[in-house]
């Protein structure tokens, strides 16, 4: 099996350490002896997103430092597989540390998104045929930057789920970081505009979890008992 180290995001590791182990299960099904490298936190995200540059360094470098040696890395949300992939070199750029820059280059260079990674491996993905019918939330970074929009669907329906159309899938949950908590108003509209377009479906799934938290926490406040799942849930082997 190939050595992996996997960046779970601090949102799995502190609210649903359920998907983090669910997800090393689908890697090991998969081919892959995952790891979480020691030093590993948050990728820096949320202060790079408030304008918070010199935090956001501070806090990406140690994760960075864990991850410089590692010869694969794969990322549980998008949003945070962006940030390595698309805006840490721009980050140590910006700090003034061009050692960190180039370190940070090349762990983007090895650096996958979760679905991205078991959508390679499609014939050894679980095949229960269960039949869920699943609504799938494509969020904003996987969507629009790193440009992934087939590979969750491919895995999605190689375990055994129809994925049910919907016309409001690639909007905006309204989380955003930091955004959720600067502007509650609109963040809550958003949700709740996205969730009116809903199809019949037994469960709403993603590949981020804090678009998850989003959703989920406004679906409860509509008096909707919807189950939420992270993807790894639903190809997890031990399911």
């Amino acid at each position: 099996m190939d050595p992996l180290a996997l960046l779970p995001t601090c949102v799995v590791e502190a609210l649903a350490p359920r998907v983090g182990a669910a997800a090393i299960r689908v890697l090991r099904s998969v081919g892959y002896e995952p790891h979480i490298p020691d030093g590993v936190t948050c990728c820096g995200q949320p202060a790079w997103n408030a304008g918070a540059v010199e935090e956001a360094a501070r806090v990406a470098r140690t994760t960075l430092a864990a991850l410089a040696t590692e010869p694969a890395v794969c990322v549980l949300a998008g949003s945070c597989a962006t940030m390595v992939r698309v805006y840490w070199p721009e980050l140590f750029d910006r700090v003034g540390d061009p050692d960190a820059a180039v370190a940070a280059r090349e762990v983007a260079s090895r650096t996958t998104e979760f679905t991205e990674l078991v959508a390679r491996h499609l014939d050894r993905v679980r095949s229960p045929g269960t039949g869920e019918r699943v609504a799938y939330h494509r969020s904003c970074h996987m969507t629009r930057e790193l440009h992934l929009r087939d590979e969750p669907h491919e895995v999605l329906r190689r375990a055994g789920c129809d994925v049910e159309p919907w016309e409001a899938d690639d909007r905006c949950c309204g989380f955003g970081g930091l955004f959720a908590v600067v502007e509650p108003e609109v963040s809550v509209a958003m949700a709740d505009d996205k969730l009116r377009a809903l199809p019949d479906v037994d469960a709403l799934v993603g590949a981020d979890l804090s678009c998850l938290l989003q959703l989920e926490g406004r679906l409860r406040a509509l008096g909707l008992d919807l189950p939420v799942r992270h993807v790894a849930e639903l190809l997890d082997p031990g399911r």
